[in-house]
């Protein structure tokens, strides 16, 4: 393989500037379908990216446009590379897997663009493709790698029984999952997340991601889910299993963890399910780190979405430097503002200035999109820099990165 793409691929991708601006979504869309003809590719896939929002469409038109606008400074992608070859792992994607990738992005590109796609341009194309894979199958091979060799690690699907499960709010509830083998698991980096493949009668393998909620203990994971208002996999869970249901899980990953050897002080900030991802942090920090000063802010509806409460509150009883301030948007009348919750309504730029450490602190983030849209750029133009604002989107994260 070259070590790098020849002057005049650089240039022909680079052509295609404008035509990914104006047709990339519908080249990705197309590519999509081209792919999931096969339907051992498509069962690679979280279906849920796909369905009536796009998402993952989306994501991968703005990856590809950004590919083709630093094809001449591929550094700039770095990032974007390890979050990518992170999913890829979770979803135990192999390099035997690219050549359908490239047979349909090639395709679609001819599709779309006709007589535009000339023979040069789908060659240049085809370089910078392949150039990229190899680029991301080494990086997954260390990935997998260092997972095979690592104590309790494993690569693929491993069985998980669910050993407990328990309601945390009316819509949260976690579950303990145990390998069936009784033998150790791997010990998760703070804020990574498990890939599940869930098989629900009547539907194709469906993949889905969840952080991993618990500090890292050698022995269990826990999981605590969101029933979705039309997920299939949430519902199933939450409606379909029980202690003793067999679940078979990834390996953890994920390029979204606590830097557990810095010394900054951490501010950790979610909305919604997004707390998820923050527990495993926060009891982390309190079992290991209990002098690091550490900031939980957590926003949601009132006490009847209000996951982990008690968890919370006990940490916080034993640890004097761990502070928690809650946010309700609409407090119900049972809700007590003091006890309950701190403050009524979202949390805003201006309490984070007022609050927090703005000069200082590394920040950990997680929530749904707008939650991200406004505080991953609101931190930025507080003059946070980028190397302190950590962030988890539950989804392809292509809106969250032009917001940054």
């Amino acid at each position: 393989m070259s070590t790098s793409l020849s002057d005049t691929t650089i240039h022909l991708v680079k052509a295609t500037v404008p035509a990914l601006q104006e047709h990339g979504l519908t080249i990705t869309k197309r590519m999509y379908e081209r792919m999931f003809r096969n339907a051992e590719i498509r069962d690679l896939f979280n279906q849920s990216h796909h369905g009536e929002t796009g998402s993952q469409p989306k994501a991968l038109a703005s990856a590809v446009l950004a590919y083709a606008q630093n094809i001449d400074n591929l550094g700039a992608l770095a990032p974007a590379v390890e979050r990518i070859a992170q999913k890829h792992v979770g979803l135990n994607i192999l390099p035997e897997h690219y050549p359908h990738v490239a047979e349909a992005l090639l395709g679609a590109i001819k599709d779309v663009l006709g007589d535009a796609a000339t023979d040069e341009i789908l060659a240049a194309w085809g370089e910078a493709y392949w150039f990229l894979a190899h680029v991301l199958i080494g990086r997954e091979k260390a990935i997998y790698t260092s997972l095979a060799t690592a104590p309790g690690g494993w690569n693929g699907w491993r069985n998980f029984r669910i050993e407990g499960k328990s309601p945390e709010s009316e819509i949260i509830t976690s579950f303990v999952l145990r390998p069936e083998d009784g033998k150790p698991v791997l010990r998760h980096q703070p804020g990574q997340y498990l890939t599940f493949w869930i098989d629900v009668p009547g539907q194709h393998p469906l993949k889905r991601n969840y952080s991993i909620s618990s500090a890292p203990n050698g022995e269990t994971y826990r999981i605590s889910v969101k029933r979705e208002p039309q997920g299939i996999a949430s519902s199933w869970l939450h409606d379909h299993t029980n202690v003793g249901t067999i679940l078979k899980v990834a390996p953890p990953a994920g390029e979204f963890f606590l830097n557990e050897e810095s010394p900054r002080p951490v501010v950790l900030l979610s909305g919604g399910v997004g707390l998820t991802p923050m527990m495993s942090m926060l009891e982390t920090i309190a079992a290991r780190y209990p002098n690091k000063s550490v900031h939980y802010v957590h926003g949601t509806l009132n006490g009847s979405t209000h996951a982990m409460k008690d968890r919370v509150r006990s940490l916080v009883e034993t640890h004097p430097n761990i502070r928690v301030t809650t946010f309700y948007v609409e407090p119900r009348p049972e809700d007590r503002q003091g006890e309950d919750y701190d403050h009524e309504g979202l949390i805003s730029m201006d309490w984070l200035r007022a609050n927090t450490p703005l000069d200082e602190a590394g920040y950990y983030l997680c929530g749904p999109r707008p939650f991200l849209q406004a505080f991953v750029g609101g931190l930025a133009l507080a003059g946070v820099r980028s190397i302190r604002i950590h962030y988890e989107f539950f989804g392809p994260a292509d809106e969250i990165l032009a917001a940054a």
